[in-house]
């Protein structure tokens, strides 16, 4: 399974802020930053070359086993904002991936998640030998 063209060692997207997704005074809720590196996880995976659909038709799943979040700036109703993906680790058994939200030159937030390998039942599992290479392609200094 090879990533169509260059792996990406960053994914940007993009994304305006709504108004539901904001406080009685505009400003975007805490809650949504996870909302939004889900958005870009899903998005790195997919410019990658393949889905995370297509990694759970292949039995493989990624239980979200810690999340992160820094707030730095706040978001508001309306602003452009840019989620930046990347690949922190990729291991047989754990994925980690590290993001920034910016809204032009200011840095609004940053995390992580810890993602635990697992097949659809549940229980712990290894990344298939050939996901694991595949993925590993997005690691800076790959």
């Amino acid at each position: 399974m090879e990533p169509a063209g260059e792996a990406p060692v960053e994914s940007i997207t993009p994304i305006r802020v709504r108004y539901a997704e904001t406080d009685a005074m505009g400003v975007v809720h805490h809650s949504v930053y996870p909302i939004w590196m889900e958005l870009g996880r899903s998005e790195f995976l997919r410019e990658l070359g393949q889905s995370y659909s297509e990694w759970e038709a292949q039995g493989v799943m990624m239980s979200v086993a810690e999340l992160q979040v820094k707030y730095r700036a706040p978001a508001k109703y309306d602003e452009l904002v840019e989620v930046r993906t990347r690949l922190a680790e990729a291991g047989r058994r754990k994925v980690v991936f590290a993001y920034e939200i910016w809204r032009d030159r200011v840095k609004l937030a940053e995390g992580q998640t810890v993602h635990l390998v697992t097949g659809p039942d549940g229980r712990s599992r290894v990344l298939p030998e050939h996901l694991l290479e595949w993925i590993s392609r997005a690691h800076i200094g790959e």
